[in-house]
């Protein structure tokens, strides 16, 4: 039975969201219910799917449960029938609990899978710099598990032994526990000139990395309230030769973007690629229209259409969850598709459906030109599905082409509130100077933010904060609030918007948050 219940321990990895295997995400996505502990970021659940049950066990939950208590809760998820996920920071059977989860649940008669993630000791030294095994760096790698409650006691292990080995040692260390692993290793012999590091929120934006020998760090590690990777070898040496994670453009700039979660995924990852920090914070959440008949009447005979043409990530995803429910997606062919945006594109290809014009941004006049490469536009059917209650530009230029424009809702927009406890707590961080950029991709944005927050205090909020936006129409609609733009790129898209943000930053010479 392919969709029996059954739980899945799924390796999240050791923090970067891009980190989880094509499985991990794949068992994410089909998850019904999914536990997940304190280590795992908040961002890893952008894999799950809407309504999946959500259940926070680790010891900064509200109310953390111990480990039979979540034993208990798995056996109990799936003998509701419910698809189960146990998502485990790192590896489930790598310095985890994971392995004793699962003896209960076959003890129990539960059916488990176990999907491996990348250890930490594995992947974090790797975005640091540190080849953990180097020719001329030793023979031998070591784990060593640190330990995970308040004590900062050393691990019981043979230091003597260890000391003597010849190769690299990676160690897990939580909070200060770094001075007393470097000590002790120092105290049973272990050379005191040895290279050595320390990575603190490893393969995270806010990676910090302190290197030195092994005797300057035992002695003046500062305390953290974080936890580390210790690693100790000659290949720690060789991280200024090796290092690229904190080097890249934007590494450690913490960037608020404002696009609708259901729009922002290719700003999102591109800015993360280039090192950002980035909070989600929309004005807007996007949802199913209030009527689905008008679209799902003109999904009923597609044929009748020469052209279908998506103006945003939005309306490409209403299309198919309706035409997938109410029609036959073969009903497409030879119906001529015009997606804008990337994703649109790549979630069309998902369906083995080719799209005939591909668009990076939305410019009705280049849209139309590239339409009519084709043929005419005159007297042309064209489907434009929308945002409900909005008026489309695209659609106006298509009819002054002298086509045939069907406007359909498809999606309408829901303001969020203010404290919305789904949401970051912005005001907060633009208040306590925790944020670098807010990059406006539209007026639009820039009115909703300042329904939310009130003009005067946003402009006072943005006031020590550098200002982006996609363009000069947004940029003076921040001007009539009080809103000084200080990045405005030449090219008004989102492609460049960020490469007019990562020149900010070249230019200015700001510094990163890069370690040593």
């Amino acid at each position: 039975m392919p969709n029996r219940p059954l739980v899945h321990f799924v390796g999240a990895g050791p923090g970067d969201p891009g980190l989880i295997s094509v499985r991990g995400a794949r068992c994410l996505s089909r998850a019904d219910v999914i536990v997940y502990d304190r280590l795992v970021p908040e961002a890893i659940l952008r894999y799950a799917k809407s309504g999946a049950e959500r259940i926070d066990v680790g010891r900064a939950a509200p109310q953390a449960k111990d480990r039979d208590a979540i034993a208990y809760l798995l056996v109990e998820k799936q003998r509701e029938g419910k698809r189960v996920v146990r998502l485990k920071w790192g590896d489930p059977f790598v310095f985890d609990d994971g392995g004793e989860e699962a003896l209960f649940l076959h003890e129990h008669g539960v059916p488990f899978e176990v999907v491996p993630g990348i250890p930490a000791a594995v992947a974090v030294p790797a975005y640091a710099g540190v080849a953990v095994t180097y020719r001329g760096g030793g023979d031998t790698l070591t784990f060593i598990r640190g330990h995970e409650d308040a004590s900062h006691d050393a691990p019981p292990v043979d230091w003597s032994s260890l000391a003597r080995l010849d190769g690299t040692v990676v160690c897990y260390a939580d909070r200060d526990q770094a001075n007393v692993i470097l000590s002790s290793l120092v105290a049973a012999g272990r050379p005191a000139a040895e290279p050595a590091a320390l990575v603190y929120r490893g393969t995270l934006a806010g990676q910090h990395t302190i290197t030195g020998t092994l005797g300057e760090l035992a002695s003046t590690a500062p305390p953290s309230p974080d936890p580390a990777i210790v690693i100790v070898g000659r290949v720690a040496g060789l991280r200024q030769h090796l290092r690229w994670f904190d080097v890249r453009p934007l590494f450690g700039q913490r960037i608020v973007v404002t696009r609708p979660r259901e729009q922002a995924h290719e700003m999102v990852e591109a800015l993360e690629d280039l090192g950002a920090h980035v909070i989600q914070a929309p004005s807007v959440r996007i949802v199913a229209a209030g009527d689905d008949a008008p679209l799902t009447e003109a999904c009923a005979d597609l044929s009748r259409f020469s052209w279908l043409v998506l103006p945003n990530t939005a309306s490409a995803e209403a299309f198919l969850r309706v035409v997938l429910a109410a029609a036959d997606i073969r009903q497409l062919k030879g119906v001529g598709i015009c997606a804008i945006g990337q994703a649109s594109v790549e979630r069309f290809a998902q369906f083995g459906v080719r799209v005939d014009v591909p668009a990076v941004e939305y410019r009705p006049e280049l849209l139309v030109a590239a339409l009519s490469t084709s043929g005419p536009l005159e007297g042309s059917r064209i489907l434009v599905p929308k945002g409900e209650g909005t008026r489309d530009l695209l659609a106006e230029v298509l009819r002054d082409a002298g086509a045939e424009v069907t406007e359909v809702p498809a999606y309408r927009t829901v303001p969020i509130a203010l404290g919305d406890p789904r949401e970051p707590d912005l005001y907060r961080m633009l208040l306590e100077k925790e944020i670098d950029v807010v990059a406006f991709t539209s007026a639009s944005t820039v009115r909703d933010y300042v329904e939310l927050y009130g003009a005067d205090p946003l402009a006072d909020l943005l006031g020590g904060t550098t200002v982006a936006c996609i363009g000069p129409v947004t940029a003076e609609v921040a001007r009539t609030y009080g809103i000084d733009t200080a990045i405005l790129p030449e090219e008004y898209t989102i492609a460049g918007l960020i490469d007019a943000i990562v020149r900010h930053y070249a230019s200015s010479g700001a510094e990163t948050a890069v370690g040593s």
